[in-house]
């Protein structure tokens, strides 16, 4: 059950300290930088989705970790936390697992920074302790219920064939590689790998499978419901400083998506990266990475 996943590859790109978490029994991976900061000054809450990982905000940490204390998990089942094969894999649980490290670190002041999956884990922590939130980053992601799904991720929902593609032929991290980075030429070897490793196998790959699964399209899904209640609830947020960096080239959270956040945060900022996709760290960086630290900086 225990990650075994071996970093030295791009120990240049990723070269930080691992904390874990017990989530009864299970190693909950986390990140935990510029310790030496005064809580008083406030924390980076990062917050990734699917197929990504921590080494997705290795670049804003690193910036960040400069100023105040960043913290950034590995969902169970991702990363370098421990990947169970019979483990409830929900939005619910992911949300209640974070919970539980923002109470055991006692975070507040909580810059809160979202993407993908991220959005509905981070939000849905996010409005339990509203009290502890200080700002919030948005990076092409979804808080909210959604129409419809590209087709690519659509058919991977299907039973037998999405395990067969995703398990057995790496068929969502893999060509995330290419969809969801625009610039290939910042994709270097070691960050391919970076983004790869803890998704090597067969087991490993389980949470990237049931974060497929677990969109609710149709309101008898098991977690429409925790997404339904995220979505009504988020409107608690909305006098927070908010600021959206969104890649205008993503293949799934498009310009639909920006317009929904704009709808239910009329006040939050926005800058847009003509040129960026789905990970839009990778693309727009280090541009992005300067944008996002000032700004935080700043509030």
């Amino acid at each position: 059950m225990t990650a075994t996943i071996d970093t030295s590859p791009f120990t240049e790109e990723y070269s930080f300290e691992s904390h874990f978490h017990d989530l009864n029994g299970l190693k909950y991976h986390y990140l935990h930088e510029g310790k030496d900061h005064s809580k008083e000054i406030g924390c980076a809450l990062m917050v990734h989705g699917n197929p990504t990982w921590s080494f997705y905000y290795r670049n804003l940490a690193k910036s960040l970790s400069s100023s105040m204390q960043v913290v950034v998990p590995d969902h169970i089942g991702c990363g370098l936390s421990d990947k169970p094969q019979d483990y409830s894999y929900t939005v619910a649980n992911h949300i209640q697992n974070l919970v539980e490290l923002v109470e055991k670190l006692d975070l507040n002041n909580i810059n809160l920074i979202v993407h993908d999956w991220g959005g509905a884990i981070g939000f849905g922590a996010a409005i339990k302790f509203p009290e502890r939130i200080s700002t919030i980053t948005v990076l092409n992601t979804a808080a909210f219920l959604i129409p419809k799904i590209p087709f690519s991720i659509n058919i991977c929902k299907i039973p037998i064939f999405g395990a067969i593609v995703i398990r057995g032929f790496n068929g969502f991290a893999g060509p995330a590689i290419k969809m969801a980075c625009k610039n290939q030429e910042k994709m270097t070897s070691q960050i391919k790998q970076g983004y790869l490793a803890p998704y090597n196998n067969w087991h490993n790959r389980i949470a990237t499978l049931r974060f497929v699964q677990d969109i609710p399209m149709h309101k008898s899904h098991p977690s429409w419901d925790t997404m339904k209640s995220i979505q009504d609830k988020i409107e608690i947020l909305k006098d927070k400083p908010m600021h959206i960096f969104w890649g205008k080239k993503d293949f799934c959270f498009n310009d639909f998506f920006l317009e929904e956040w704009q709808k239910r945060f009329p006040n939050a900022s926005v800058k847009e990266y003509a040129e960026a996709g789905h990970y839009v760290l990778e693309d727009a960086n280090p541009e992005i990475i300067e944008d996002i630290t000032s700004w935080i900086s700043n509030q």
